[in-house]
């Protein structure tokens, strides 16, 4: 079944250097972008880390420091990828809990300000896990039938994923086939940031879910703790985290500055005026 589409969706596969979204880097990513009417486009790129690959993880992609020596660091890359993704919604497998923070924590070390604002994300890894409690090779080959030749390399398990989509609506009468209903089918809890150190309550307030303040709102513990975001935008916390923190706190500078009525600011202007 091929999805029904309102606006491009962006498939996408990272391997880095390790698994902490906060300090480990992209090594490959490949693109898969699947248009409304059915056009396709992808592209794969190698990645300079700029830092080691450990042995442990080349163990497991394959991709060794030799390999990616003189290939492009991301932050070369961070226009061209930004320009693919930035009209689409998002697509992975594990993308909600992993290959979408690391690739927000990238954009933003090269100065994008990427963000979800505007975009749906479709964890297919969810679903599977949800119908049938799998690993992606395994899921290749319940949901397509087909051995997944080239495991864990970025392109080979893009690939995989679009398939493997396409097969569950296929399977599953009981999920709709829209990018909102898959998107919603396909999230985990509510958070505001990628990493999930800051959730939101039943009221739809943001909330800490580590630390002394678990389970606080966050801008009660900000009024009572002003330091603490203090010490957070100082510590090893992921980019996309601190600037949610930073933006609750413009949020909460907002709403304590009173708003001028229309008749008070035009008081203020003749008064700016007469003092000329």
């Amino acid at each position: 079944m091929e999805l029904k589409l309102e606006k491009p969706i962006v498939f996408f596969d990272l391997e880095t250097t390790g698994i902490n979204i906060a300090t480990d880097r992209i090594v490959e990513i490949s693109i898969l972008k699947v248009f409304p009417n059915g056009n396709k486009e992808s592209k794969t790129w190698l990645v300079n880390p700029e830092m080691e690959i450990p042995a442990h993880v080349t163990a497991v992609h394959g991709i060794t420091n030799e390999k990616v020596v003189n290939e492009p660091t991301f932050k070369e890359l961070a226009d061209q990828v930004n320009t693919m993704i930035a009209d689409a919604d998002l697509a992975g497998f594990n993308s909600n809990r992993f290959d979408i923070p690391l690739l927000a924590e990238e954009l933003l070390r090269a100065g994008i300000d990427f963000d979800m604002d505007n975009k749906k994300a479709i964890d297919v890894q969810v679903i599977f896990h949800k119908k049938e409690q799998r690993t992606l090779s395994a899921g290749y080959k319940f949901y397509c039938g087909k051995e997944l030749e080239g495991a864990h390399s970025a392109e080979a398990d893009t690939l995989a994923t679009y398939e493997i989509l396409k097969a569950q609506l296929d399977k599953y009468d009981d999920i709709e086939n829209s990018v909102e209903a898959l998107s919603e089918y396909s999230a985990h809890t509510k958070r505001a940031d990628f990493a999930g150190f800051i959730l939101f309550d039943d009221e739809k307030k943001e909330i800490f879910s580590f630390g002394k303040y678990k389970g606080r709102r966050v801008e009660d513990v900000l009024k009572e703790n002003p330091g603490y975001n203090s010490w957070i935008q100082q510590a090893d916390f992921p980019l996309y985290t601190k600037k949610v923190l930073r933006l609750i706190k413009e949020r909460m500078a907002g709403a304590r500055q009173p708003q001028m009525s229309d008749a008070e600011k035009l008081k203020a202007l003749q008064n700016k005026f007469n003092q000329r």
